[in-house]
């Protein structure tokens, strides 16, 4: 089993309410008084609970929960951020309408299935983050929506790590292994990129599975996310020469992928 949770914590479930105009999903006994304020970084900001942000096309907000009672403390730690992400469209379809979707029941919207895939992900054991809370308003046919998930502690996404310095061929081959493990067991990774690779001290983990997917493991769709996951290195040393990012770093991956 992939090394990320404690085996003798509970497994997490999703526990879904409604709301007037959609419903929430919750993961952690800390989000059972959640409601949609929480996915309004304003609801934050008030509590001046907001720690820092990250800007790509969008803000994502990273926020820190207060949490006293003491049968949270078995699934989020105390010292715990989350990290509070709307969903917008690209692409497109993005001039039409920034940020929403056509609603064909629930559990299809973007939020819940990532949710959903991230809490069978992490029960399992994978390294991914600590799936937390989403969101879903509708609107008419359509929906906007939101996802709440814990902050990986003391870690940085590669393009970040490797702006700054190397890594070894050992954590080369162990992010090919880390990768492999995913792919042996049907993850489809819809946007598998340097941004969307966290490492800290011994571990690399695999956020934002918007699109995401189980399916049946196959040799195509798994070169054709390597394939991605190149592209995105190479787009990203186009833009900082001083990556560091080399053909043979690729080889060593490749050799973790294949001896997983």
């Amino acid at each position: 089993m992939p090394a990320n949770v404690q085996t003798d914590q509970p497994k997490m479930t999703m526990q879904i309410k409604q709301t007037s105009r959609g419903a929430i999903a919750y993961c952690v006994a800390a989000a059972q008084a959640i409601t949609t304020e929480w996915f309004d970084v304003g609801f934050w900001q008030q509590q001046a609970a907001v720690t820092g942000s990250s800007k790509g096309r969008y803000t994502t907000w990273f926020v820190k929960p207060a949490i006293e009672a003491s049968q949270n403390q078995a699934q989020v730690d105390s010292d715990s951020e989350w990290v509070l992400r709307h969903y917008y469209r690209g692409g497109l379809i993005e001039k039409l309408s920034k940020d929403k979707y056509l609603f064909t029941g629930l559990h299809q919207t973007r939020a819940m299935a990532e949710l959903t895939l991230l809490t069978q992900l992490f029960n399992e054991g994978f390294a991914v983050p600590r799936p937390i809370a989403a969101n879903v308003v509708r609107s008419g046919l359509h929906y906007r929506a939101d996802i709440i998930i814990e902050r990986v502690a003391g870690a940085q996404d590669l393009v970040a790590k490797l702006g700054t310095e190397i890594m070894t061929d050992q954590q080369w081959r162990q992010l090919g292994t880390c990768i492999a493990k995913f792919h042996q067991r049907g993850v489809y990774h819809a946007d598998l990129n340097a941004k969307n690779i966290l490492i800290t001290d011994d571990e690399f983990y695999l956020i934002d599975f918007d699109r995401g997917e189980i399916r049946a493991p196959n040799a195509k769709w798994q070169a054709a996310n390597l394939e991605r996951l190149l592209r995105s290195f190479n787009k990203e040393k186009g833009k900082l020469p001083s990556l560091a990012f080399t053909a043979s770093n690729w080889q060593e991956l490749l050799k973790g992928y294949s001896k997983p």
